[in-house]
This record gives structure tokens, C-alpha cells and sequence, in this order.
């Protein structure tokens, strides 16, 4: 089942976001990732387990984002197929 997480704080939420969905890790997916507000939206998706997720943001900062994980059910798991879509 897919989770969503997301937070606004005056401090750094990219931790905040990688802790929320390793929350979610017992409830099966098959991808995750993160978008961020700063100088416009980034975005970083991974295939596999949230530790994969957290290797690639790091250095990333912003006080407003949201975290994903996806449960394949159409596509296959691919990046590309990895929520968030924009």
C-alpha cells in the first residue's frame, strides 16, 4: 500500500521525511521518493528500500516537502515509475 508523508518546518525536513517513510517500510512497497520546495521542486526517487532513498538525498535542505512510497500496481519498478509523478 502506498504512504505519503509531508512536512513544513523552519528547520531542515529532508531527515524528517527519510524517518517518516522508514515508518512505513512494514507495509510493502516497491519504491520511494521525496519533493522538495527549493528554487522550485526537486525530486529524488529510488528503487528498493528507503536507505537507497536516504544515499541519494543527501545535501538536499528545504523546510517544505512531502515523501512517497508506491506499491506497484501498473508499470514496472522502474525510477522513472517511482512516486511522486509531477
Amino acid at each position: 500500500m502506498c504512504g505519503i508523508v509531508g512536512a513544513i518546518s523552519h528547520q531542515n525536513i529532508v531527515p524528517l521525511l527519510i524517518e517518516g517513510l522508514s515508518r512505513l517500510e512494514y507495509r510493502g512497497y516497491d519504491s520511494a521518493g521525496i519533493a522538495i520546495l527549493h528554487d522550485g521542486i526537486q525530486r529524488v526517487r529510488a528503487v528498493g528500500r528507503v536507505a537507497e532513498l536516504e544515499q541519494k538525498a543527501q545535501g538536499l535542505q528545504s523546510q517544505l516537502g512531502i515523501g512517497h512510497t508506491r506499491w506497484a500496481t501498473h508499470g514496472g519498478v522502474t525510477e522513472q515509475n517511482a512516486h511522486p509523478h509531477v
